[in-house]
C-alpha cells in the first residue's frame, strides 16, 4: 500500500466534530475519552487505554478506523487487531521471510504492523520481548528486518489496551515501551443512565457499527495533524510544561521522572487538544486537563501514597501560577 498524497487544508472544527459524532453513534457516554484518543491521533502519537474487559476499548478503536476512508488513489484504511497472548512471537507482529517455491527464493511476508490503525489488544499479556517489538515502529514509523528497513504509513496510529496490572497473567510494560505512548487513559464504566440506554438500544448500537459512514479520509487526518502543529502556544505555557517535567525529576516521591521526550509529547498533545476543542491556541486549563494523561504512566513512584499525590501537587502548583498570569486577558 502506497502512502497518501500531501494533505489539503480542511475545516478542522467541522471535520473533528464529524468524527466525534460518528464515533459516538457506537461509543456512548465517553466524550472525554474519545477526545483524548483523537487528540493523540492528531498529535501523531499513540495511546494506551487501561481498564477492565468489557468497557468498550476495542470497539472504540474499530469505530475510529471505520470512520476514516482511503484516498483518491484508491488506497483504503488498513485496520489490524493483534490479540496479545503469552505465546506471541515478535515475528507475529513484524512479519517473516517465507520460501517462494516457484521462484526459489525467500520473500518477506509483512506482519500486521504494516497498517494505518493498529489495535494492540491486552498488550500486557504478551512477554516483554514481544512488547519491545513495537518500539521501533511506534517511535520511528519504520521496521528493520535484517539489513532492510521498511517505512510504515504516514498515518500509523497504535491504540493499545491493557488490563489492570493486578490481574492474573499480565506482564508490566517496560519503561521504554510506556514512554512511546503519548497518553495513557482509563476508559471506565459509564454512568447509570447511559448504561440503561445502552441496554435498551444495544441492537441499534451494533447495527450502527456495521452502518458507520466514513466521514474523513487519510488525507484529512494528515491535514489535521499539520494544522495542529500550527496551533499557537504561549511562551508561559511552554515554561509551565518544562517546569512540570523537570519537577518530576526532583520530587521526593518519584524515583524516575519524565524525560525530555515526554515534554515534547506534552506540547504536541496540547496543540492538538486545542484543535479538538475548536481553538487555534492553547489555554491554561489545557495543561491541567492533559498533564496526568501524558505524564503519569512515564513516572516511577516510591510508594502508593506518592503515586496518588506527587504529580497532582506538581500540576496544581503550576496551574495556579498560570491562572494568576491571565495570559489571554
Amino acid at each position: 500500500m502506497e502512502s497518501v498524497s500531501e494533505p489539503i487544508a480542511i475545516d478542522a472544527t467541522n471535520a473533528i466534530q464529524q468524527l466525534i459524532t460518528q464515533v459516538e453513534k457506537v461509543i456512548r457516554g465517553k466524550r472525554p475519552q474519545i477526545e483524548m484518543v483523537i487528540t493523540t491521533l492528531l498529535a501523531g502519537g499513540h495511546i494506551l487505554m487501561e481498564d477492565n474487559p468489557g468497557t468498550g476499548k476495542t470497539i472504540l478503536a474499530r469505530t475510529l478506523a471505520q470512520s476514516i476512508s482511503g484516498d483518491a488513489a484508491g488506497h483504503s484504511v488498513v485496520f489490524k487487531r493483534i490479540q496479545f497472548t503469552p505465546d506471541l512471537l515478535p515475528m507475529d507482529l513484524i512479519g517473516t521471510h517465507i520460501f517462494d517455491d516457484r521462484n526459489k527464493e525467500f520473500v518477506f511476508k509483512k506482519g500486521p504492523l504494516f497498517c494505518n490503525v493498529l489495535l494492540a489488544d491486552e498488550i500486557n499479556r504478551a512477554s516483554p520481548k514481544v512488547q519491545s517489538a513495537l518500539l521501533e515502529a511506534m517511535a520511528e514509523h519504520q521496521i528493520t528486518v535484517g539489513d532492510n528497513t521498511m517505512l510504515l504509513e504516514k498515518m500509523f496510529f497504535v491504540i493499545a489496551t491493557q488490563n489492570p496490572v493486578e490481574m492474573e497473567g499480565t506482564y508490566p510494560l517496560p519503561a521504554a515501551q510506556l514512554d512511546r505512548f503519548f497518553m495513557k487513559i482509563t476508559f471506565g464504566y459509564v454512568d447509570e443512565e447511559t448504561e440503561m440506554n445502552i441496554y435498551r438500544e444495544y441492537l441499534d448500537i451494533a447495527q450502527n457499527l456495521i452502518d458507520l459512514q466514513q466521514v474523513l479520509t487519510l488525507a484529512d487526518i494528515l491535514s489535521l495533524q499539520e494544522q495542529s502543529s500550527q496551533v499557537f502556544i504561549h511562551e508561559e505555557i511552554i515554561k509551565a510544561v518544562s517546569t512540570i517535567v523537570r519537577s518530576t525529576r526532583s520530587h521526593s516521591d518519584i524515583t524516575l521522572g519524565a524525560s525530555t521526550r515526554s515534554g515534547i509529547a506534552f506540547l504536541r498533545c496540547l496543540r492538538s487538544y486545542a484543535l479538538v476543542k475548536g481553538r487555534s491556541f492553547v489555554i491554561e486549563d489545557d495543561v491541567k486537563d492533559l498533564a496526568k494523561a501524558v505524564l503519569d504512566h512515564r513516572l516511577i513512584y516510591r510508594n502508593k501514597d506518592g503515586k496518588l499525590k506527587a504529580l497532582d501537587s506538581i500540576i496544581l502548583k503550576e496551574a495556579e501560577r498560570l491562572a494568576r498570569l491571565k495570559l489571554y486577558q
